[in-house]
């Protein structure tokens, strides 16, 4: 016994309406007991004892109680105030005791202190018996079974232990399987936002626990959540589908659950959970098709870990993208396992494991300010000391698989420790990838704030082994998942601290990649399996722990240096630009918690390259940043990621030249070539020494486990390469598998411990940071082991390109591309670093001399707010004495004074033309005159500027204006005066406007003055700076803080100039010197200049000395190489169209380092050739040419459309690698190749384009000559780069257009088609009348071009449609590009007499014959006649679509008789293969116009119909030209044809409903004709069988697309349109492969398949010879044999072994279609079409099955129509008669004590519940027996083909239609207990399955529970003895009843029955009444012959004396009875007595 008294709580914390009600409940193992409850109390006292009964099951050592406070309410859910859980080990022992628990905390959901606490005290009595802890007592042996203790031991071993590598069979393998199972499939998904639709199709359960029970599932996903309808039973059967439809990243949905879970409807209770299971939606998406099939789920108790299964659910699930077919379910209900072992979701061995993961978060640091500093500035007030780096109040939040686990909360610490463990327990299979961890800065007041979040990804830190082959037979390398201890680095917005919300606080969620590193976190994450979980949430780690992880945290010194070469491809920027690089918090500028570093460049102004773009003139010197930093030494991790990084990289290059060799067709010998190079590589870099980790001190599980898993991979791909070597023959063949090892790679290339923060490089403009680039640290990492061990990238020249900070538009705009240098190692091997370093280093100290302009002289006294010596920003005060040279560093040389030339640069530098501008100012007062301002000339903001005379023209630049013009091309009066008014405190107009009024007071008008560099004088330019050096060095500005020029101007105010000092190392290091300069310039405040109070001077002096007073580092070039760079731009394809013609303008600029060049803008064009060569003459690299060879400068090419108004538009980005020639002569040329041209991250297109970098000599003399001029300066791309072409033909069948939209609100009514290719032309004739006749008149255009040879470089084919309008307009209304002209290429001489398209047409244009008339009256005979309608009971239309889709159980004796089949594609006829998409006559090709919007595809505005044919022509004239391909074109004039729509069914359609159903009906339209088939609806299914057909007639090829939508009736609102269908008709009637009608497999006269061509077979096989080019058929032997195509068939031959039926026609018909069947026609079928809706354009909505036949109405009349209408249900009868039970439950006490039942029946079948049932009751039952002779009558529609009951009800009072459901046939019975004054009591059930009934005991002896099987998750169980009901007829048998008791099911009784199914007319034959009504016969059903002790006593009083009182009480009546009689007797003994005596004493005798 556990005894819990609870006493009290304090401070229960006040909720929002006042104070709370608590109420505790008290948990132990599952059992739950509530106290009372204290109404408003926030310190209440129960002081009440609670009892467990321990069931004779000691405590043990986990052993916990659960104590839980709630406030109660009396409405809803009561709300948690805390919960807190008692461990119990201290009570464990063989004796009695208690134990007090005081002052317990109790915690929030989130696992933190509420402040509020209670006190209980603990009573334990032990069991009688030996405590035994680990023996559970057999309650839960199942999951005992299951504790695998082997590896148990191992598990919960110390953290360091190495967890044991698992053989594949153990579970711990399964699990790891699980967990890995995702990564491949994984990789390829984009960051894009789709439309995806997650179906769930809830099937049916088994086993729900309960009794009586009525189950609901709600499915949740992704925030959407539904419920299926209230079933009864403990085995429902739902078959409900949901749809929830999302638009998402595929990796958010990846990451979301699917929860179901099953409730029990009747309790009103919020506990009424019976069961759930979760499962990712990745888990699914892994699965193949993504989906998972008729699965069965265990459910569980999620609140009760211990508990076992909860009952299965069947369930279906899929995930559907964009564009995917969802899979096809198959329904057979037979065929299906009902084995719900073997069919489970996951394997059970798993399914009911726990596992528990030990995260063990020990301490952050770094993290960065994220609190106001009020308080901290409050402090300083007052004197206080301030500290603003603790300004964050972190924890961290953990969540996995729903649940979330936080950390305490350590207050004012940016580096806190937390040492606690979490625990996180997850049943399998909740498979979720990724452990969130979210650092938290809490808040007293507003909302927390993420400071970073970062992912653990357990497919990355465990592995199944199971990828490793197995045929291998070694132990396979699994692993559970381990992760640590290492540091994980957190990235999000920048670390700068402001008030305001951050922009970019989305970063710190985890969402888009990360800016700024925001610290990091030390964890640890073991997992230990187990069957019992602890309820443990959080504890502290002991001591013993942290002392091991210390060794993990050792720090090494690491050197950063990063030499900038060049920043090019800048916009303008204005302002200053410098760099700041940083690792982690080493170097960030803005953060005062490190040592400042040299981490930033000099600013430096961009100057303009002349062309386009501008970069800084950084020349020579290059900027250098050196940073040092200290962290954990990874190497270890690092170095075989970058080994293996190397080998792929290999690899992929090594594939990819494989790849455009393919592409260029080269020869077979070459081809092989290629790919032994790249087999041998790979094998023999694979077979290096790789770099092991033993004998490292800070090695973790991880470390080893992966480095096995590497080992292995790389040991098995080398064995896979060498094998392939030997054995592969066909080198296409083997890509898949050589990019299965690149993907393998790269999967090992990823390092999970990775604690190095990338490096992260920073442009910042002024002092705002405006782009980054994050480079990872392995990328530039230097190491010891071996040269593939460093990084790609370390110590080499790279490219990057900065990123703006979350860029929606994705690099439309690039802000920078660097190339910069970066070595990264320890600082113990910095030495190595000299052999990297290029250039000389030298290092320097500098200060700003300032000085003002006051009175007339140049002094220091007018410098407001500046100090006289300062820092570049002249904010810092600096002196020369400050300044002392860091340790190891002295001076050389004395203070001199430097200017920096690149802050100097003027507005017009790299301009070859510049305007100058200055406004002129008046002012007024209001109404009065115009004076002069105060400041007469300004600039544009106003500041002051010098008057225009003071403006001389600078040297080198000549005047192209003669005089200062105003500027009267803006918004300004005639004079160029523009007029504003100002207002206070305001002292200039904010507005400006070009009519003057009254009230305004200010006016200014722009001067301009041109000016142009002279050529004369551009040679002596660059020497002209020289002229200023003589100024001492001062640089002059109008006002402090401005843009500062050389030349002093009279406006100038302000003046200032830098003084440098250089620094030298003191020993002689090399390069590596650099890194000593850690820290930054010594500071010597001593030296007071007593301005002010040394505590300024001090707090200044650490704070902001420190920021400027950084020494700078640059790089000096000596050697300056020139290079002559060639671009060859030959041409591009498939660009976006920007302008509304449907085209754009492009051109482009190519740029290279710092120079950039335009090419030529080619009109209106998407496919532009401009075959043009771009020469960069001089270009100067410094650096050695080797190092350029090898990773040279990328060539950017960067693409725009051309407006004339407005700016141009930019079309997309690509870059390649120049080839680079260090000797000229060298004869290799470059090849153009295609590169993908992006814009905002999508494909926009390709360009063709190639490089050359030419290192040139001193006078250029070794250059290639130049190509050729095509205009001035306009060069062409040479011969032998410019594609070899040759004179090729392309033929074009135009034949017509079709659905042209309205151009300019005018529809297009005289089109005409213009085709362009490779630069030539040819227009078609103008169709007069669109409308009339959609086609051209003649449809043949042919055009001779030059076309390369090289499929390759083929160019676009171009097609236009203008339309002929008015006044001579010719506007382009549609445009199409056609890539890909191979597939149209064919041999001119091998044409075939089947050119002429079609069998259709060419009948058409031939007079019918006069037997085509079928006289259809005549031929049937009588007798068919009445055969048919005897049959027509039998066989239907839909035998035959369920004998042709295998549902041969609906479909009766068709099959047996011999009867046809179909075909039914489960796709459209236009996509079966076969087919040719119907378009062999000729192609539609969308026509597109207008301006390509960012998001949507451009729109189509028409369609074209036509083909095309390409050969080439011989290259001599002479020899003639081949013969025309398209020839003997049939009639294009219009057709009117009879359209017959045959509409089958609909699958899977989408809901519209809210009940998650649809009401569908059909809707049609050809052109205007629409026909509605409303009244004709479903209601409520998804699944619709409509049967229905529709007749139209249209004109072909005006009314070709027939719409067939799928709409959602709806009575009130507005019917909805699930989705629509669209059928080309006119490719359907000119096809050559006969879809207008498919042609069947017998010719049948008469039946369900009468024939209904319009032709006959004979006829049709005339046409198909005449156009295959065939003689005639020819008939003999009486139509027995016909010859055709040169081959004979006969009608024996095509017969054989075939039934023959009446129906059959003529034998040279059925021999004619013989041979029709063989050539390759369009068969009679059924086809599936997709609907799709433009709510979601690429998912489907739904399917529908149907066909289309075609009758062109000049053949004559068709065939008669098939009738598809469906089947109906019919009725039956279930009659069940109840005779007697046995062996029932004995449930009452009679008032006597006697035990009985009144028992009665009660049965239904499940979907006709209103249709309740029940026997009279037998009274009083003693022996559990009763007697009935009671009938049941179940009436039920019944389709017999398909063995379901068809139930139709309105599902709600309120609902308007009855809703079909088809739901198996069952029976229930139950027994039951009647009592008269409260509720009957329920006693047991059956459920028979009438198609599997269970086949009953003929004795009650014999009937057991054993009979009906119980699923059970451990025991298989042998299939149950049954028999279908439907065959059989009747039964008649004794069944077993049981009911649910503590899980397990015991004999509530037996029932003795005969079940019997008849039909309805059998029914009228042999008619039954209920019960025992009339008519009482078949059989007749007498009284039952009950005991006489069957009554109720309450109507039966004398009964009752007789059976219940005499029968018990009979000998004490009797008894009673002489009692009385003797007592009477003796009374009137006493009575008479004295009577007598006085009578005897008066009278004696």
């Amino acid at each position: 016994m556990l005894r819990v008294i609870v006493e009290s709580a304090t401070n229960i914390p006040k909720t929002k309406f006042g104070k709370p009600d608590p109420i505790v409940s008290v948990i132990f193992k599952d059992e739950k007991k509530k106290t009372k409850k204290i109404d408003s109390e926030l310190n209440p006292v129960w002081n009440e004892i609670l009892e467990f009964d321990l069931k004779g099951i000691g405590l043990d050592n986990s052993s916990s109680l659960t104590i839980i406070v709630k406030d109660f309410e009396t409405i809803g859910q009561n709300k948690l105030i805390g919960s807190a859980s008692v461990a119990l080990k201290d009570l464990v022992g063989n004796q009695s005791r208690s134990f007090p628990f005081k002052l317990i905390p109790l915690l929030n959901e989130r696992g933190q202190e509420t402040g509020a606490t209670i006190d209980l005290v603990v009573g334990y009595e032990p069991p009688a018996g030996p405590a035994n802890p680990n023996d559970p007592g057999g309650t839960n042996t199942q999951e005992d079974g299951e504790d695998d203790g082997d590896y148990e031991d191992g598990l919960d071993g110390p953290v360091g232990g190495i967890t044991p590598t698992v053989p594949s069979g153990t579970k711990e393998a399964q699990l790891a399987k699980r967990i890995t199972k995702g990564r491949k499939t994984r990789r390829i998904l984009s960051n894009k936002p789709q439309d995806f639709q997650i179906r769930v199709r809830v099937i049916e359960g088994r086993q729900l626990p309960g009794n009586n029970i009525k189950p609901v599932v709600k499915v949740h996903v992704c925030g959407q959540t539904h419920r299926t309808r209230i079933k009864r039973g403990n085995n429902p059967y739902f078959d409900e589908i949901f749809f929830y439809n999302v638009h998402m990243t595929p990796l958010e949905l990846l990451d979301e659950t699917v929860s179901i879970r099953v409730y029990d409807s009747y309790s009103l209770r919020a506990d009424c959970l019976m069961g759930e299971f979760k499962i990712d939606i990745g888990y699914v998406y892994d699965e193949p098709g993504h989906a998972v099939m008729r699965k069965w789920l265990l459910l569980s108790d999620p609140e009760d870990t211990n508990s076992g299964a909860k009952g299965y659910m069947k369930v279906s699930m899929f995930v559907l993208g964009t564009g995917d077919e969802p899979p096809v379910e198959k329904r057979e209900r037979d065929n299906e396992s009902d084995d719900v072992e073997s069919n489970l979701l996951l394997p059970a061995g798993i399914a009911l494991r726990w596992v528990t993961f030990l995260l063990k978060i020990y301490r952050a640091e770094d993290i960065p300010q994220m609190d106001d500093a009020f308080a901290q500035t409050v402090k300083e007030i007052f004197g206080g000391e301030a500290d603003k780096k603790n300004l964050v109040d972190p924890f961290v939040e953990v969540s996995f698989a729903g649940k979330k686990v936080c950390t305490n909360i350590i207050e004012k610490n940016a580096n806190p420790e937390w040492n606690q463990i979490i625990y996180l327990q997850i049943k399998f299979p909740s498979m979720c990838e990724k452990i969130k961890l979210a650092v938290v800065d809490w808040d007293r007041l507003t909302k927390n704030d993420v400071v970073g979040t970062t992912y653990l990804s357990l497919s990355k830190i465990a592995s199944s082994g199971g990828e490793v082959e197995v045929n291998t037979g070694e132990t396979e390398v699994g692993f559970l998942p381990t992760f640590g201890p290492c540091y994980l680095n957190l990235y999000g917005s920048p670390r700068e601290y402001t008030g305001f919300p951050d922009p970019y606080d989305e970063l710190n969620f985890g969402k888009g990649e990360g800016v700024a590193y925001r610290g990091r976190i030390l964890v640890e994450l073991s997992t230990i399996l187990e069957s019992k979980p602890d309820n443990k949430k959080l504890e502290m780690i002991p001591n013993d722990d942290l002392l091991v992880v210390e060794k993990y945290q050792r720090r090494r010194k690491f050197c950063l240096a990063a030499v900038f070469h060049s920043a090019t491809m800048l916009q303008d920027t204005g302002e200053p630009i410098q760099f700041e690089v940083s690792i982690g918090n080493y170097g960030n500028k803005f953060d005062t918690t490190c040592k400042p570093l040299a981490s930033t460049t000099q600013y430096s102004r961009a100057v303009f390259d002349g062309n386009y773009y501008y970069y800084l003139p950084w020349s020579n010197t290059k900027p250098v940043v050196t940073l040092t930093s200290f962290w954990e030494d990874i190497s270890h991790r690092l170095d075989p990621v970058n080994v293996i990084l190397n080998m792929a990289e290999r690899l992929q290059s090594n594939l990819a030249t494989l790849r455009s060799g393919m592409q260029a067709k080269i020869s077979e010998n070459q081809l092989a070539e290629l790919w032994l190079k790249l087999i041998d590589e790979l094998t023999e870099d694979v077979s290096k020494p790789f770099p092991l980790i033993e004998s490292k001190p800070n090695i973790t599980v991880l470390d080893t486990q992966i480095e096995k898993l590497r080992l292995k991979s790389l040991k098995q791909i080398g064995e896979a390469a060498a094998r392939m070597r030997n054995e592969a023959t066909d080198v296409i063949a083997t890509l898949t598998e050589i990019e299965d090892w690149l993907d393998k790679l790269l999967q090992l290339s990823e390092e999970p411990q990775n604690s190095m923060p990338d490096v992260i490089i920073w442009m910042i403009r002024g002092e705002k940071r405006l782009a980054y680039a994050r480079v990872p640290a392995h990328q530039v990492l230097y190491s010891t082991t071996s040269p593939e061990s460093s990084g790609k990238y370390c110590g080499k020249t790279q490219t990057i390109f900065l990123k703006y900070p979350q860029d929606k538009t994705k690099d439309v705009k690039m802000p920078v591309e660097l190339r910069i240098n970066i070595w990264l190692g320890l600082s113990a091997v910095e030495k190595k670093f000299n052999s990297f370093a290029e250039g000389t280093f030298s290092v320097f100290a500098e200060m700003y001399e300032n000085q003002a302009f006051l009175f007339g002289k140049w002094g220091t006294s007018g410098l407001v707010g500046r100090h006289k010596f300062s820092d570049v920003t002249g904010k810092i005060k600096l002196k020369r004495e400050y300044f002392l040279p860091p340790k190891g560093w002295e001076w050389e040389g004395e203070w001199i004074v430097d200017p920096e030339r690149s802050l100097l640069t003027e507005a017009d530098a790299g301009h070859t033309e510049f305007t100058d501008e200055v406004y002129e100012n008046e002012s007024r007062y209001p109404g009065g005159e115009w004076k002069a301002a105060e400041e007469s000339y300004t600039d544009v903001n106003g500041e002051k500027a010098p008057p225009p005379r003071e403006f001389t023209c600078p040297l080198g630049w000549m005047w192209e204006d003669d005089a200062w013009k105003s500027d009267l091309n803006r918004a300004v009066d005639e004079h160029g005066w523009e007029y504003g008014i100002t207002i206070p405190p305001d002292t200039k107009p904010k507005s400006w406007v070009a009519a003057e009024k009254m009230y305004h007071t200010h006016r200014r008008r722009r001067l301009v003055r041109k000016r142009k560099r002279d050529p004369a004088q551009a040679v002596t330019a660059g020497r002209g700076m020289s002229s200023y050096e003589d100024q001492e060095g001062w640089e002059y500005a109008s006002l402090i803080g401005w843009k500062f020029h050389w030349k002093q101007r009279s406006s100038d105010t302000f003046r200032r100039r830098r003084w440098r000092r250089k620094m030298a190392p003191s020993e002689t290091h090399g390069a590596a010197a650099i890194f000593k300069l850690e820290g930054a310039l010594g500071a010597d405040t001593s030296v007071d200049d007593g301005e002010g109070k040394s505590s300024d001077k001090t707090k200044e002096s650490t704070t902001k000395v420190f920021g400027a007073n950084t020494p700078l580092v640059s790089c000096y070039f000596d050697r300056v190489y020139t290079y002559h760079l060639r671009c060859y731009v030959y041409q591009a394809r498939n660009l976006m169209a920007l302008d509304k013609d449907s085209f754009s303008d492009p051109y482009a600029h190519v740029s290279f380092l710092h120079q950039s060049k335009t090419t030529e803008i080619i009109h209106s064009t998407l496919n532009p050739t401009w075959d043009q060569t771009l020469i960069f003459n001089e270009i100067e690299i410094y650096g050695d040419p080797q190092t350029v060879a090898q990773n040279p400068p990328n060539v950017i090419i960067e693409l725009f459309d051309s407006d004339q108004v407005g700016k141009d538009e930019f079309l997309g980005r690509s870059g390649c690698s120049p080839m680079v020639k260090l000797i000229p002569e060298e004869d290799i040329t470059p090849k153009l190749l295609w590169y993908p041209v992006t814009n905002n991250g999508k494909a926009s297109g390709d360009i063709l384009f190639a490089a050359e970098l030419i290192l040139r000599d001193k006078g250029g003399a070794n250059l290639p000559i130049l190509p050729s001029q095509r205009a001035p300066k306009l060069y062409m791309v040479p011969q032998g780069i410019r594609p070899v072409v040759q004179l090729t033909a392309v033929e074009i069948l135009a034949w017509g257009l079709r659905n042209m939209k309205n151009y300019q609100l005018a529809p297009v009514m005289s089109p005409s088609l213009i085709v362009e290719c490779g630069g030539e032309m040819v227009e078609s004739v103008v169709i007069k009348n669109l409308k009339k006749t959609p086609n051209f008149p003649s449809s043949v255009l042919f055009m001779k071009v030059l076309l390369p040879k090289e499929e390759l470089y083929t160019p676009s084919l171009v097609i236009k449609v203008i339309d002929h309008r008015p006044f001579g307009r010719k506007p382009i209304v549609g445009q199409c590009t056609i890539d890909l002209l191979e597939s149209f290429r064919c041999d001119p001489y091998t044409t075939k007499e089947d050119i002429a398209p079609q069998l259709k047409v060419s009948l058409l244009s031939a007079a019918p014959r006069q037997d085509t008339v079928i006289e259809m009256e005549d031929t049937q005979p009588l007798l068919a006649a009445q055969l048919t309608e005897k049959e027509e009971e039998i066989v239907d239309w839909w035998s035959k679509f369920y004998a042709s889709v295998g549902e041969h159980e609906k479909c009766g004796q068709y099959i047996k008789k011999g009867y046809d089949t179909l075909k039914v594609y489960d796709c459209e006829l236009e996509k079966v293969p076969e087919f040719n998409s119907l378009t062999d006559f000729c192609d539609t090709f969308k026509l597109y116009r207008g301006k390509s919007e960012d998001s949507d595809d451009p729109s189509v505005v028409g369609e074209f119909k036509g083909s095309f044919k390409i050969y080439a022509l011989p290259d001599d004239p002479t020899i003639p030209a081949p013969p025309r391909q398209f020839r003997e074109l049939p009639d294009s004039g219009p057709q009117e044809c009879i359209v017959r729509i045959y509409i089958v069914r609909a699958l899977q359609l989408q809901p519209q409903d809210n009940n998650g159903l649809c009401d569908p009906y059909i809707k049609i339209s050809l052109s205007k004709k629409v026909i509605e088939d409303r009244d004709n609806y479903v209601p409520n299914t998804l699944n619709p069988i409509f049967g229905r057909m529709y007749e139209l007639s249209c004109f072909l090829p005006q009314e070709k697309d027939l719409k067939i939508s799928v709409y959602d009736y709806d009575i009130l609102t507005r019917d909805e349109k699930v989705g629509e269908t669209t059928i080309d008709l006119e490719n359907r009637f000119l096809s050559r492969y006969g879809s207008h009608c498919g042609i069947p497999q017998q010719y049948c006269i008469s039946g369900v398949n009468t024939w209904r061509d319009q032709l006959k077979p004979t006829q049709l096989l005339q046409n198909v010879a005449r156009f295959k080019g065939y003689a005639p058929p020819v008939l003999s032997e009486n139509g027995r044999k016909i010859n055709y195509g040169g081959r004979d068939y006969t009608l024996e031959e095509a017969e054989a072994n075939k039934i023959l039926h009446q129906h059959l026609g003529p034998g040279e018909e059925r021999l004619a279609l013989h041979i029709l069947r063989t050539q390759g026609l369009v068969p009679e079928h059924v086809e599936t079409r997709t609907l799709y809706s433009t709510f979601q354009p690429n998912i489907s909505q739904g399917k529908l099955q149907m066909w289309v036949d075609v009758f062109p109405k000049s053949l004559g009349p068709p065939g008669p129509p098939f009738n598809i209408t469906p089947r109906k249900a019919k009725k039956y009868i279930l009659r069940v008669i109840v005779w007697n039970t046995k062996d029932v439950l004995l449930d009452e006490k009679s008032i006597t004590g006697e035990e009985m039942s009144d028992i009665y029946v009660k049965g239904w079948m499940p979907g006709n519940e209103e249709n309740k049932q029940k026997t009279d009751v037998h009274y009083r039952s003693l022996d559990g027996e009763g007697n009935f002779n009671w009938r049941f009558v179940f009436p039920f529609d019944y389709l017999p083909a398909e063995q379901l009951c068809v139930v139709s009800k309105k599902e709600h009072f309120w609902s308007l239609d009855k809703t079909e459901f088809r739901i198996p046939p069952k029976l229930i019975i139950q027994i039951w207990d009647n009592d008269k004054f409260s509720l009957d009591d329920y006693l047991g059930f059956v459920e028979l399955d009438l198609h599997k009934t269970i086949i009953p005991a003929k004795v009650p002896e014999k009937c057991n529970i054993d009979m009906i099987p119980e699923y059970k998750a451990d025991s298989p169980q042998k299939a149950p003895r049954t028999a279908s009901l439907f065959e059989q007829k009747s039964m008649k048998g004794w069944w077993p009843c049981y009911v649910e008791k503590d899980g397990s099911r015991i004999l509530a009784g037996k029932v003795e029955m005969t079940l019997e199914v008849v039909n309805e007319k059998e029914a009228d034959e042999r008619p039954a009444g209920k019960g025992r009504d009339e008519p009482n016969m078949n059989p007749k059903l007498d009284l039952p012959n009950r005991p006489d002790t069957s009554f109720l006593w309450f109507t039966n009083p004398c009964k009752t004396m007789k059976f219940i009182v005499w029968r018990r009480f009979k000998w004490l009546f009797i008894g009673l009875i002489i009692l009385l009689i003797l007592l009477l007797f003796v009374a009137v003994l006493l009575y008479s007595l004295p009577n007598y005596l006085s009578m005897k004493i008066v009278k004696p005798i």
